[in-house]
């Protein structure tokens, strides 16, 4: 079968892999979406994780069941699926208290076990996820980057009525944006560079964007709340966006850390000494996928509205990593693997 593997900074090549072998309790899954991740974009520019032992990258897929394993009970031949990449041990003790995503022996699709970003991929049972008649394939693949965010305003304090703010409407940011509007926030501030995905977060209902080159986001988010919003969410993961999102929360409220970092920031500790704030992280999800399938099938977030692009698996290079990495306007790009 084709898939892409990655062999170091900028290096990913489309090429023949084994096909993975269908064993007992296992699903084989004909791919038809996948998602480029910023996870992803991470490993492209700077070099795999260390947590990376193959070479075939993609977590975000969804596709159709062609064949199924001895043991095998709740799928069949022709069913649609989202494939859950994490593959916790069960057996640590932060797997035993629930907290399966912090799992330290966690393993994963696209990481130690071959991703999405190929025509098939053999996955276990409890990580196939029913897709309604309804919702399209292509929402499938989003349900992945969904289920972080909305896991990460599950984690944060934010509550109905209260506001918010997004730095970054990448596909995570936006998502955040349908999320935090789903829980309830009645002011929503979105920080983006983009004049395209500023344009998108008015769409998906933010009440304030911003320009961070033309406009200081924490003192006009203080200023328009009267101190700061409740809750502020890091999709950007840049030391700009890190130091306005800590100054943008009102005493009490919290900076949430969803975005996954390149570098080091600067930071002064007495930002939340005075304002008695906090700063916490967001990592993956924990069993999400069911409630985030109801939420892109009812269009309560519309996953349709962060897709961008569609391109062949032979063109992930160029039309994929590459053209994400110059043109802002992109958001998710969707591998098809039917073209």
């Amino acid at each position: 079968m084709k898939a892409a593997k990655i062999y170091g900074p900028r290096d990913i090549r489309v090429e023949e892999a084994d096909m993975p072998v269908l064993k007992n309790g296992m699903v084989k899954v004909k791919v038809e979406y996948a998602g480029i991740c910023g996870s992803d974009m991470h490993e492209y520019l700077a070099g795999a994780y260390p947590i990376r032992t193959q070479p075939v990258l993609g977590h975000e897929f969804s596709g159709v069941v062609v064949d199924v394993g001895e043991g095998v009970t709740n799928t069949k031949v022709g069913d649609r699926v989202a494939v859950e990449p994490l593959l916790p041990c069960g057996k640590c003790d932060n797997c035993q208290r629930g907290f399966v995503n912090l799992c330290t022996a966690r393993q994963g699709y696209g990481y130690t076990v071959s991703g999405g970003f190929a025509q098939f991929a053999v996955v276990k049972q409890e990580n196939i996820f029913h897709l309604p008649e309804t919702m399209s394939l292509e929402l499938g693949a989003l349900v992945e980057p969904t289920a972080v965010a909305v896991h990460a305003v599950r984690q944060s304090q934010l509550m109905l009525g209260d506001s918010a703010a997004i730095f970054g409407a990448g596909p995570i940011g936006l998502l955040l944006l349908q999320a935090v509007k789903a829980a309830g926030a009645s002011e929503i501030f979105v920080v983006e560079v983009s004049d395209e995905r500023r344009q998108k977060a008015l769409e998906l209902g933010a009440t304030h964007v911003i320009n961070p080159i033309e406009t200081d986001a924490a003192v006009f988010i203080r200023e328009k709340t009267n101190g700061g919003v409740n809750v502020a969410y890091d999709a950007a993961g840049v030391q700009a966006t890190f130091t306005n999102g800590v100054g943008s929360v009102r005493p009490g409220g919290e900076f949430k850390v969803v975005s996954v970092w390149e570098k080091p920031v600067n930071f002064d500790p007495n930002m939340i000494v005075r304002s008695e704030a906090k700063i916490s992280g967001s990592y993956a999800y924990v069993r999400l996928f069911p409630e985030v399938i109801r939420l892109l099938a009812s269009g309560v977030i519309d996953g349709k509205a962060v897709i961008t692009s569609e391109i062949s698996l032979d063109d992930i290079v160029d039309k994929g990593f590459e053209l994400l990495t110059k043109d802002r306007s992109q958001c998710k790009i969707l591998v098809n693997m039917n073209l």
